[in-house]
């Protein structure tokens, strides 16, 4: 985080660290890489330098100077009083510093922008004079034929810096040159969508950070580490058992789809417990599911359920208080969320809910969020709905966000947005549920998640990703079938990287 950072740069400032330095020459450097590969020749283009009153804006500064020196045309508008150090040093290579009132003229020529506006420090919405100036840059961007390369220093002005949240206007990015770390507000949603290319500058702060991240992603080269890899004394009931709890003679396709990923998912057995008419379909897709009811490690509830029949409702709350009493744990899905609006329950619960599912839930706990505010602040809702159920909450969208009350958060981003299709949520229960069983038994022993079901969550989004960017191909439409039958192959290129 923010204050984070700050910490960790105070003993090397104390020691004389040049942080400055080498922030101004990161991003004169990256400015020249891109530049370069856009096929343009460094002396003449034009640099247009957004400068703000802090740190950041010396980095710009300090930036604009190397870059002048290399046969670039730079000039700096002001938003404040600049950073002393940065300003002469920009005078003396030769920076212009135009009025602000020929911002438009200056931005419409200028091949590049460096955006210092504000720093990771900046906190709400941006104001002016930082707000009238991104206000004028994207509106004449909107009518240039050929945009401007935009390259952010640390973070995109308007972005949060912590959460992501955008309180009004922010300058759209191409790069992010982040200095020290990357920032969450850059992995969240909808700052990321700001952000354009992440490039983090390493300043030597790793020994002065906290151990623990205030964001956490899984990437291929952890599955190994989280899946059940069978061994040779592995038999069915050590690699899994998932009880399954889905679809209806309503929604019989969340059913065939929660099944066939939790199958997928490597679990050593899959044991359906919906409809009988419902069983019936499975089995015949999926002969290898079993329908007598017996031990199970892990249990999806919810997917396809029609909540609205009392008998149905009645038995998956059943299902879920069983298992939080035999320390299960439970993967909760679509509809029966809903059972969490009056009922604490511990990490080792799971829900899966998207934003409009979340700001029902969050309602029912007392706590007014609209579905809209949720998609503006994903981080925030995730942990507000785990503090208020007890649950890890696994919150759908763009970027899949998982948190428990007081463990980590994790974002897990990238997929192709294909993957937003009906079913999808049925598939990732289902896959979640498999992982979860794999880690069943040792989650009972310990009667707590520890933050395990959190990190369980990111992986399964994870793969859920990667198996829709295998069934997505070259660019065709896909649908959520085809993203339950490529799981198989997406755990197999992670568990590759071992």
């Amino acid at each position: 985080r923010s204050d984070d950072i700050r910490q960790a740069e105070e003993p090397l400032l104390e020691r004389g660290e040049p942080l400055m330095d080498k922030a101004a020459g990161a991003l004169a450097t990256e400015t020249l890489r891109r530049v370069r590969a856009g096929g343009n020749r460094v002396p003449g283009t034009v640099v247009l330098g957004l400068v703000g009153t802090g740190n950041n804006g010396g980095d710009v500064l300090y930036s604009l100077a190397r870059l002048a020196r290399r046969g670039m045309s730079a000039c700096a508008i002001l938003a404040g009083r600049p950073h002393s150090g940065g300003f002469a040093a920009a005078q003396r290579a030769g920076v212009r510093f135009p009025d602000v009132g020929q911002l438009r003229t200056l931005a419409e020529r200028a091949d590049v922008w460096i955006d210092g506006l504000v720093g990771i420090g900046a906190r709400g919405p941006l104001r002016d004079p930082a707000l009238e100036i991104v206000r004028e840059l994207e509106d004449v961007r909107a009518g240039m034929p050929a945009e401007p390369l935009v390259i952010a220093a640390d973070v995109p002005s308007g972005i949060g810096a912590d959460d992501g949240v955008v309180a009004g206007l922010a300058l759209h990015a191409n790069v992010t040159v982040t200095m020290g770390a990357v920032k969450p507000g850059l992995v969240l949603d909808p700052g990321r969508r700001y952000a354009g290319e992440i490039v983090q500058v390493p300043l030597g702060l790793e020994e002065f950070l906290p151990s623990e991240p205030a964001l956490l992603s899984v990437a291929g080269t952890d599955i190994a580490d989280m899946w059940d890899v069978p061994g040779p004394d592995s038999h069915k009931y050590t690699r899994g058992v998932v009880g399954v709890m889905t679809g209806s003679v309503r929604f019989p396709g969340a059913a065939l789809l929660s099944t066939s990923a939790a199958l997928g998912g490597g679990a050593g057995m899959v044991r359906y417990a919906g409809p009988r008419e419902v069983a019936r379909l499975v089995v015949s897709h999926h002969p290898e599911v079993v329908t007598d009811l017996g031990r199970v490690q892990a249990w999806v509830l919810g997917s396809g359920v029609d909540m609205d029949v009392p008998e149905a409702a009645s038995e998956v709350a059943r299902r879920l208080q069983e298992a939080v009493t035999e320390g299960i744990p439970v993967v909760l899905d679509a509809g029966a969320i809903a059972l969490l609006g009056t009922l604490d329950v511990p990490s080792t619960v799971v829900i899966t809910p998207h934003a409009g599912e979340l700001a029902e839930l969050l309602a029912a706990r007392g706590e007014a969020m609209s579905r809209e505010e949720i998609v503006a602040a994903p981080s925030k809702a995730a942990r507000l709905a785990a503090t208020l159920t007890g649950a890890t909450v696994l919150l759908k969208g763009s970027v899949d966000v998982a948190c428990a009350p007081d463990d980590p958060l994790w974002a897990q981003g990238g997929a192709a947005g294909w993957r937003a299709t009906a079913g999808a949520g049925d598939v990732l229960a289902g896959l979640l549920g498999s992982v979860l069983a794999q880690w069943g038994d040792e989650l009972a022993d310990l009667g707590k998640g520890h933050g395990i079901p959190a990190r369980l969550a990111a992986a399964a989004s994870y793969i859920h990703g990667r198996a829709a960017a295998i069934a997505y191909g070259s660019g065709q439409p896909i649908v959520a079938s085809q993203i339950a039958s490529a799981i198989p192959q997406a755990i197999g290129e992670a568990l590759a990287h071992r």
